[in-house]
């Protein structure tokens, strides 16, 4: 997760395709004991959501790799100075390679590595990398377009809503792509957003939520932490796209999609290649292709029909025959950002800063 708009608009020249990630290693030095892999987490572990899929990556890294690994982490650990502390302990205590997935760690990971160069560090959605500091995230963009889709063929009100945390590329990627996929099959879909300026806050997600409904929302997506979004829409009887995780648990009746991500494969391949050391540094942007985004879990209410075409376009992402910012595209205040046949290139997408046409609302600065 990102928290700082200024140095996330310099990203664009760091982040590369999964197959460009690789740069020079540091000499090879194999691992033949366990392998002490540490994670640090933003917030708690709940039920769903962010903190969760990287906790289920962890996992997946354990079933992986047997008695090869032994995993620690640390969870509700607020930005800034608390983190720094403590992927320093997990530095001290010989984890060797270190997990810090949110944007407010990568400043104290860089710090920390240059303390340990021997250990290796994995600053998941940062951006800087160092000799021993690779950088990764999601194009969680490709899933937002493909459930704005199916938001777009299950509202009725051709109204839907946005619970916002921070304005950073990040978010209004997602907006955007969001926007853009449910006007592709209903243009007259219009989707109001809300701020909240917090990643994790469970009362103001709620509250945010009931406010949108209150104004002709039926169908809701958000880009927070927990699952009150979702269960406020199925408080209220109205739909809702789940974000990191399947929330069914939460909205069985609600729930229409989810975006879900998915770490187990690249924590997995990462602590491998630190064991026989083959890590390197790098920065990888990964997506449907790369199996990082998916699409899927869709609830009761959702047409089979429905189902289908979604199956059949995240194909066509993963496959790089749909881009979900291609032209024409103009933003909310009528400028024309991009015209037809053309498609935003990976820098213009890390440096988004507008809402697209269909978005009622303004950046929240």
């Amino acid at each position: 997760m990102y928290k700082n708009l200024a140095a996330t608009l310099v990203a664009a020249c760091f982040f590369v395709s999964a197959a460009q990630a690789q740069i020079p290693a540091q000499s090879p030095t194999k691992i033949t004991e366990p392998i002490k892999a540490g994670f640090v987490y933003v917030s708690p572990i709940t039920e769903a959501g962010w903190t969760k899929q990287h906790d289920e990556g962890r996992k997946a890294v354990e079933r992986a790799l047997g008695d090869q690994v032994k995993t620690t982490f640390v969870a509700d650990v607020p930005e800034g100075a608390d983190a720094e502390r403590v992927i320093r302990d997990l530095a001290q205590q010989g984890h060797q390679i270190i997990f810090t997935p949110s944007f407010g760690y990568m400043e104290p990971t860089l710090k920390v590595a240059k303390e340990f160069p021997n250990l290796k560090f994995e600053s998941v959605t940062g951006f800087k990398t160092a000799p021993n500091v690779a950088a990764s995230n999601a194009r969680y963009y490709e899933g937002r377009y493909l459930a704005g889709i199916a938001a777009g063929r299950m509202t009725k009100s051709n109204v839907a809503g946005y619970v916002a945390g921070f304005p950073i590329p990040e978010v209004l990627q997602g907006i955007n792509a969001f926007t853009l996929g449910m006007r592709s099959v209903n243009p007259k879909a219009t989707v109001k957003v809300v701020w909240l300026n917090a990643w994790f806050d469970p009362p103001k997600e709620r509250e945010a939520a009931m406010a949108l409904f209150n104004q002709d929302v039926d169908v809701i997506a958000f880009h927070t932490g927990s699952t009150a979004v979702m269960a406020a829409a199925q408080e209220r009887g109205k739909m809702a796209v789940a974000y990191h995780s399947d929330m069914r648990r939460v909205g069985p009746d609600a729930q229409i999609i989810a975006v879900t991500h998915q770490w187990g494969d690249y924590y997995t391949a990462r602590v491998k290649a630190a064991m026989a050391g083959t890590w390197t540094s790098g920065s990888v942007w990964g997506g449907v292709k790369e199996g990082m985004i998916r699409v899927g879990d869709f609830g009761p209410k959702v047409p089979k029909k429905v189902q289908d075409e979604i199956a059949a376009k995240q194909k066509a992402v993963g496959a790089g025959k749909l881009l979900p910012f291609a032209g024409p595209i103009t933003d909310n205040e009528g400028k024309a950002v991009l015209p037809a046949g053309q498609s935003l290139s990976d820098a213009q997408i890390l440096n988004m800063n507008y809402l697209v046409q269909g978005v009622v609302g303004r950046i929240s600065r």
